[in-house]
């Protein structure tokens, strides 16, 4: 009797190979691109997903064993930063920001902003307060 692989380690084993491939260290470090003197080089992170699964079964058409399964994958690119390798051969990893991936992000982003402008205001406040004071005690005196 022929020793067979299972169904879904083979389906696994042959989605494992596929992201081999694109994982490989050219994804992650980039293509140089060179440019008067300097030389950038991307950085980016990787993350993937794999999932699969299946099950054997028999018919009562068919009573040999059969088997159904599917797997999937599923990558992200994002890039980090790049290193800037110069003539002289100093070397700067210049860091790249990502946008703000939600709502509550942008919040936190923006609340030193908002500090500061209500900070501002709040100040103002009290220095034209202190001023109609000083005025108003300014004409007290005066009227005496």
């Amino acid at each position: 009797m022929e020793d067979k692989k299972p169904p879904l380690s083979e389906l696994m084993r042959t989605t494992m190979e596929h992201i081999k491939t694109m994982a490989d260290a050219n994804t992650i470090i980039g293509t140089p691109i060179h440019a008067e003197g300097v030389t950038l080089i991307p950085v980016s992170k990787m993350s993937f997903g794999v999932g699969g699964g299946g099950t054997e079964y028999t018919t009562k058409q068919n009573p040999a064993q059969n088997f159904g399964g599917g797997s999937a994958a599923s990558a992200k690119l994002e890039p980090v930063a790049f290193l800037v390798v110069r003539e002289d051969g100093s070397v700067k990893l210049l860091p790249v920001a990502p946008p703000p991936a939600t709502t509550v992000d942008r919040v936190i982003e923006t609340v030193p902003e908002v500090v500061d402008k209500v900070t501002g205001f709040i100040e103002k406040q009290q220095e034209k307060k202190l001023e109609k004071q000083e005025k108003e005690a300014g004409e007290a005196d005066f009227a005496e």
